[in-house]
């Protein structure tokens, strides 16, 4: 029987990880490359020592040399929540520019299956609502998110360059607001600010007036439609995303309900061009891969919360052991 061999780029990070777990539980045997500059060595530290898999700390940047057959190319590395690209703006243009053409010349190079993780920011701040593959985006090229979302739209047009002009097989997924166990506690995004501002009892911080929405999909949902998208025939861009739109201030308040008490909040002005909507159309998703999300955003922080939960109270026992 023949096992697949496939590298992750950008596997140590909060989804790569997880599509790294899938891999190894389809039978694959995993190469899962990352610099670390966002990732966490801690998020694959139970796959050590498995046979099947192998971590290389490398920026996918610099020259790409894998020994041995690959089937599959998967490219997940990047920056990718805006407190990082905001820090990190050059190495996020050059890991979606660099960084996509020499993973692209790696599974050229194998005869590889290509997949890109892309991003609902190519659609920036949308003037089509909700957003389905075939809109071209409102993205300003020039702001302070421009970095990211136009890294993204090159890796697209060079990923469908490889696809028309080198015969690569491609595929390209657009992932909306994804959540879950592994997120950074301090990564900048919405989830993850208030659940950890809730521990520690302080006051959740909303941007802007809470009326701006967002598609909130857990991260095993996300998984399962990347894996049906990278086994698919689907060359065109297919958004991965919860259709159930939330604003900021519905969040507030199913985090309530989770937590089962109250919470302050404060408001702050809107960052740069922050998207005022985000809902992803995915009638392409349903259509072609038979994929749609599970995962109620109830459930999702549930589960959220208690991971976070205990490893805000194992860092706080770490601390007060220090100190005796």
């Amino acid at each position: 029987m023949k096992f697949s061999r496939s590298v992750v780029t950008g596997g140590a990070g909060f989804l790569g990880s997880h599509l790294c777990d899938r891999l190894l539980a389809e039978g694959h045997e995993v190469l899962c490359i990352d610099n670390l500059s966002t990732g966490d060595a801690g998020n694959v530290a139970h796959l050590l020592g498995q046979d099947r898999f192998r971590f290389i700390k490398h920026d996918v940047t610099e020259f790409l040399y894998v020994d041995g057959p690959v089937d599959y190319v998967l490219h997940f590395a990047s920056p990718a929540s805006p407190i990082d690209y905001l820090r990190l703006p050059i190495q996020t243009l050059k890991v979606g520019s660099m960084g996509t053409h020499k993973a692209l010349g790696l599974a050229k190079a194998k005869g590889a299956r290509f997949l890109l993780a892309s991003t609902s920011e190519v659609y920036g701040d949308p003037q089509v609502h909700p957003q389905p593959e075939g809109y071209w985006g409102h993205v300003n090229p020039i702001g302070p998110r421009g970095v990211y979302d136009e890294a993204k739209r090159f890796a697209e047009a060079m990923t469908m360059a490889y696809h028309r002009s080198k015969g690569v097989e491609t595929r390209i997924v657009r992932i909306f607001n994804t959540y879950g166990p592994r997120m950074r506690p301090q990564d900048g995004r919405v989830v993850s600010n208030f659940i950890m501002q809730a521990l520690r009892g302080e006051a959740l911080t909303v941007y802007g007036d809470g009326t701006q929405t967002r598609s909130f999909c857990y991260v095993s949902d996300v998984v399962e439609g990347i894996h049906r998208l990278l086994v698919s025939d689907e060359v065109e861009p297919v958004n991965i995303g919860n259709p159930v739109e939330f604003t900021i201030s519905e969040l507030v308040s199913l985090l309530e309900q989770v937590l089962g008490s109250s919470l302050l909040v404060i408001h702050r002005p809107l960052p740069q061009d922050d998207p005022r909507v985000r809902q992803p159309d995915i009638s392409r998703a349903i259509e072609r891969l038979g994929w749609k999300p599970q995962v109620s955003l109830r459930d999702g922080l549930r589960m959220t919360l208690a991971s976070f939960r205990e490893r805000h109270e194992q860092g706080a026992a770490i601390l007060s052991a220090a100190a005796s």
